[in-house]
């Protein structure tokens, strides 16, 4: 059975050219061929997820009413709580079975306000939940720079090309709880149903339990093993379209488990350019593609807002 690549980060690390040269090639070559791959030694401590995974629990088991105080519908729930039921794929009409919550990176105490939102934190039920989350989101993001360098360099453009893209983007975190399914269960709903992700990538750290499931090149789904050692990579629409197709955007799901009692946790970040940027397909890499743009020009910011209409997380304005 097919498995998707695993990539060493310590090569990245290592300050020797060669063994970084072979870490740019494989993160390129792994996002050009399958859209995915698995980052090994990645330095983010094993204790910081768990303890995330424990701050997610603590809140998730909150009541409904409490739960909900935290919904921010007015920013299209891009902070705060999205209830059970809200968000679903695109095309798929049927809600996928989870809740989440989303932060993002915070905003200065000072200076110039960002465009991006503030976040919201539960702080009077879960009062180490906003520096665990945040600290977290402060070390992926870190390390999600040196993976978009990678890809800059792959590319054949300076390092810091789709860095300064992102910088002071739209990155969040999302930590999703996926419940025991129950036997009420809607048709067709699934945990996560078949979808790609909008942005430039995503980091996925390793979840508590397997479902997560990759399509290949021939329609199959490549299961995707837990490994606590592991973050999933994988690219999204968004760098996609500015590639050309180059870079796949590949489409994933998590599956329902056999059990219907069992609970699970993931926790993605995806990384986002500004809302300015523009992703029209650039000329070099429309050529390295055969010589048609095929791929919209549109904004970063645009994209997005198509998107969150299209799985039910804001209203269509037109």
């Amino acid at each position: 059975m097919r498995s998707i690549p695993i990539i060493d980060f310590s090569d990245y690390t290592s300050g020797i050219p060669q063994r970084q040269q072979a870490f740019i090639q494989a993160v390129g070559n792994s996002l050009k061929e399958i859209g995915f791959f698995a980052l090994e030694n990645h330095g983010i401590p094993l204790e910081s997820i768990e303890q995330a995974y424990e701050q997610g629990d603590t809140f998730f088991t909150l009541s409904d009413e409490i739960k909900n105080s935290y919904l921010q519908p007015h920013i299209a729930h891009q902070r705060g709580y999205t209830a059970f039921g809200i968000e679903h794929a695109k095309n798929n009409p049927a809600p996928d079975l989870k809740e989440f919550w989303q932060s993002g990176r915070s905003h200065p105490t000072t200076g110039k306000v960002p465009t991006y939102v503030a976040n919201v934190w539960p702080d009077k039920e879960a009062p180490h939940f906003k520096s665990v989350i945040d600290g977290l989101f402060t070390k992926m993001e870190a390390l999600s720079k040196h993976l978009l360098d990678s890809c800059s360099l792959y590319l054949g453009k300076d390092e810091n090309w789709l860095n300064s893209m992102a910088t002071d983007g739209n990155t969040i975190m999302r930590i999703i709880h996926y419940p025991p399914l129950g036997d009420d269960v809607p048709t067709g709903a699934v945990r996560s149903a078949a979808h790609e992700d909008i942005n430039f990538i995503t980091l996925l750290v390793t979840a508590t339990a397997d479902g997560l499931e990759v399509m290949d090149h021939d329609g199959s789904w490549i299961k995707v093993e837990g490994d606590a050692r592991h973050i999933i990579v994988d690219s999204g629409d968004m760098l996609q379209n500015l590639t050309n197709g180059l870079f796949k955007s590949t489409t994933h799901r998590v599956v329902n488990p056999s059990s219907s009692n069992a609970r699970r946790f993931s926790m993605p970040m995806f990384v986002h350019p500004r809302n300015k940027i523009d992703l029209t397909p650039r000329p070099e890499f429309i050529e390295m593609t055969g010589g048609k743009a095929l791929y919209q020009s549109i904004t970063a910011g645009a994209y997005l807002h198509q998107r969150l209409v299209e799985i039910g997380l804001v209203e269509d304005e037109g």
